[in-house]
């Protein structure tokens, strides 16, 4: 028997076991690695189309959802918020749209904007050329947005402000100094010229959504030199008219001034010449009525009373006849009958009481002095209507 003859049958059972079983790992193995390969696949292939399919809409920005095929393709109405975005890149494009403010500068410099003259030039009601920088601040409303790129299929809004734009503001601007003359659009009226360009602008640009801001004139207007020495010269002219006419108003202030003191000086004056001529007729009356009062009260009693009360007792040491003033003749005095006598006492009662109720003047009132009181004078006796004998 030769070798293999000698190998039992377990042994040869065993070694084809082996066998299979080598082969059927061998087999498991070239499996699983061909599954892991294709699970590879596929998720490069989701990730793949996942990026494809996915964008994100960042903050002042909307995102306008674009239709490529199928019934409603085109524009769609609604945009899209900011965020993550999920859309079919087969049959849909996502187009992303600014919201955030634009600020648009024209000027002639080469510093600011573009590095070429792109001021705004327009005609005055005179036809004289004016030349400005113009400042430009907007935004789109973001619920129109579908309709201003469904109109220019433009989301770039720099191309959009410096073409169609530029255009209407030129024209608007046009449009309105047109109707004012140059010195109104250089001095006052150039604000209410802003006002109503900036107007128009809004109501041309509303309906595509374009929300104007701000609209300006940056620095002065450029003028023809000729215009700019003769509207100069005529601002001179207003300004030495204004002047001339403030210089007159002081001088007639000053006259008015002037006038309305001496008025006042004259009034006081008046006023006080009343007061002196009314506090001397006051003083006259009551010196009249005082004297009146003397004399109806004077008699020849009361005088000898008088001398009496105002002698000392002294009689003087050398005398050439009789005393003075002690002993009077009664009997060449006046006399008076008794009805004169009655009347005249009723009428200085009459005076008496008069001089009781006339109201004194108030001190300090006038620079007259008070009449002096009048002395009491007492009453006359009963018999002072007879004579002495």
């Amino acid at each position: 028997m030769g070798p293999a003859a000698s190998v039992s049958r377990p042994d040869r059972i065993r070694s084809a076991f082996m066998a299979r079983l080598v082969s059927i790992d061998a087999a498991s193995a070239g499996r699983s690695a061909k599954r892991l390969a294709a699970f590879v696949a596929l998720a490069a292939l989701v990730m793949v189309i996942g990026c494809q399919a996915t964008t994100r809409v960042d903050a002042g920005h909307v995102g306008i959802r674009v239709k490529l095929a199928g019934s409603d393709r085109g524009i769609q109405d609604m945009p899209v918020v900011t965020g993550w975005v999920f859309y079919n890149p087969l049959t849909e494009q996502i187009v992303l749209f600014p919201t955030s403010v634009q600020n648009v500068v024209w000027t002639q410099s080469v510093n600011e904007g573009r590095a070429v003259d792109e001021s705004i030039t327009f005609s005055s009601g005179e036809g004289v050329n004016i030349s400005a920088d113009i400042g430009l601040s907007f935004h789109i409303e973001p619920t129109l947005a579908p309709r201003l790129y469904g109109r220019f299929r433009l989301n770039d809004l720099s191309i959009l402000s410096d073409g169609y734009m530029r255009n209407t503001v030129r024209e608007a601007i046009n449009d309105v100094a047109s109707k004012l003359p140059v010195q109104e659009i250089y001095g006052v009226g150039k604000s209410k010229m802003l006002s109503d360009v900036a107007q128009k602008c809004r109501d041309v640009f509303g309906k595509d959504g374009i929300v104007i801001d701000q609209l300006t004139i940056n620095g002065a207007l450029r003028l023809p030199p000729n215009v700019m020495d003769a509207i100069n010269r005529a601002m001179e002219a207003t300004q030495n008219a204004i002047q001339s006419r403030n210089r007159v108003a002081q001088v007639e202030a000053e006259a008015t001034q002037a006038i309305t003191q001496a008025h006042g000086q004259a009034e006081a004056a008046r006023q006080k010449a009343e007061g002196d001529g009314d506090a001397l007729l006051i003083r006259a009356r009551s010196e009249a009525q005082a004297n009146e009062i003397i004399r109806l009260s004077t008699t020849p009693t009361v005088l000898q009373y008088r001398a009496i009360d105002h002698w000392d007792g002294k009689l003087p040491q050398y005398s050439a006849g009789a005393l003075p003033l002690l002993t009077f003749d009664v009997s060449k005095m006046e006399r008076t009958s008794p009805a004169e006598e009655a009347a005249r006492q009723k009428l200085l009662e009459r005076l008496l009481e008069r001089s009781k109720t006339e109201p004194v003047p108030a001190s300090g009132s006038t620079d007259a002095p008070a009449a002096q009181p009048t002395p009491a004078v007492p009453a006359p006796p009963a018999a002072s209507a007879a004579p002495a004998q």
